[in-house]
């Protein structure tokens, strides 16, 4: 029995389905439950629950030793409020699927139906819906995560919608495809003193101002590093509302970005040391905190050669990118342990771009990632 237009059908009104409840990071709760009464109709070998919080793992065993293959979609959603007005949209305030992970979902859920219609007869494929992505940290607690850690893997995979692009083309690059970025919030602490005496007070303000000085002259510097990258100050909050006072507190958040992994640790090292550096000039306590962490994806070759070879053997234009996108994803954790691939799949040139409240992940993709990733496990075959 082959693919058809009704099981297509099927993952439309779960994709739909999905994006009308969406959860944020660490909340995929009914998502999960959704994605495995799919899964089940799907017959895996075994389906393994809360990995890493609420991450699904199917399983699909070959008759012969073989390879073992995983391949990765994302569950959870954005907070932002959706603007669309179609009978699916977000029924949860403040949270919406803006990136097309409900899509990405889809697509692996198709991956399942695929190899329950025609089932591998070598190795094993695992199919792991996980959580977390938009954060930064359900990768990393997912190859943590006992229940995980008896596998290893031969290869990984995993794609991404890409809006700007024509429908359907793979768009894919060897070796560094995504960006390393990281969130850094700065805390300075001083002394609160009368606005009319503000020699008696400690004022983190100079301070404040010199290190977005510093950290915008070192996005500039470009003989210190290998490739692009880019501090980029998201958010500054310093003393209260009040008139009547010197502030002794303030917080400067930034986030850092570069194309490779060395080049992430050398932009850390130079933007704490700056941040204690000016801290001291002013006389002030600094602390510094890391969030929502994502290593660059780095593609192997061999894997990359594979995703193109499926890609034109199914007529999918193929766009190899020059530069890496400046955008994260933590894959990047997989493709530090396993070799594979971060791909992406055409959105549409003129669609929504990505975390915009008009987005909406288009459902004439789904057919085309399922391809991929089916096609990809075949070669193993």
């Amino acid at each position: 029995m082959n693919f058809t237009n009704e099981h297509l059908e099927e993952l439309i009104a779960l994709r739909r389905t999905l994006h009308s409840q969406p959860e944020l990071a660490g909340k995929e709760v009914e998502t999960a439950k959704k994605i495995k009464a799919y899964l089940t109709s799907c017959h895996p070998a075994k389906i393994l629950e809360n990995i890493a919080g609420h991450g699904l793992l199917a399983i699909f065993k070959g008759n012969e030793p073989g390879k073992n293959i995983l391949l990765r979609a994302d569950m959870d959603a954005l907070p932002i409020s959706e603007l669309n007005d179609f009978y699916y949209k977000s029924k949860n305030s403040g949270v919406s699927h803006k990136c097309g992970h409900d899509g990405h979902s889809a697509i692996l859920a198709g991956v399942a139906k695929m190899l329950s219609l025609q089932p591998i007869k070598k190795g094993n494929v695992c199919l792991l819906f996980q959580p977390a992505e938009e954060t930064g940290e359900g990768a990393e607690k997912v190859l943590k995560d006992p229940k995980f850690c008896d596998w290893y893997f031969d290869h990984v995979f995993a794609l991404h919608n890409l809006p700007g692009f024509a429908k359907n083309t793979v768009i894919i690059r060897k070796n560094h495809f995504a960006a390393a970025s990281k969130g850094m919030i700065i805390s300075l602490t001083g002394k609160t003193s009368h606005a009319a005496n503000p020699e008696q007070g400690i004022s983190p303000a100079l301070a404040v101002s010199e290190i977005i000085r510093y950290f915008t002259d070192l996005s500039l510097d470009t003989s210190k590093f290998k490739a692009f990258k880019l501090i980029t100050i998201v958010h500054v909050r310093m003393g209260e509302k009040a008139f009547g006072t010197t502030p002794g507190f303030a917080q400067v958040m930034a986030t850092l970005r570069s194309y490779r992994n060395d080049d992430m640790e050398l932009l850390t090292s130079y933007a704490v040391n700056i941040t204690r550096s000016i801290a001291d000039k002013f006389d002030l306590q600094e602390r510094v905190q890391w969030t929502e962490e994502f290593p660059a994806s780095v593609n192997d070759s061999d894997g990359c050669e594979m995703v193109s070879i499926v890609a034109s053997e199914n007529k999918f234009q193929v766009i190899e990118i020059n530069e890496p996108f400046r955008w994260s994803e933590d894959f990047g954790h997989f493709l530090i342990k396993y070799p594979g691939v971060l791909f992406g799949i055409g959105a549409g040139e003129k669609h929504p771009k990505l975390h915009n409240p008009d987005y909406d992940f288009p459902d004439d993709i789904i057919r085309t990632g399922i391809t991929m990733f089916d096609g990809i496990v075949r070669k193993f075959q």
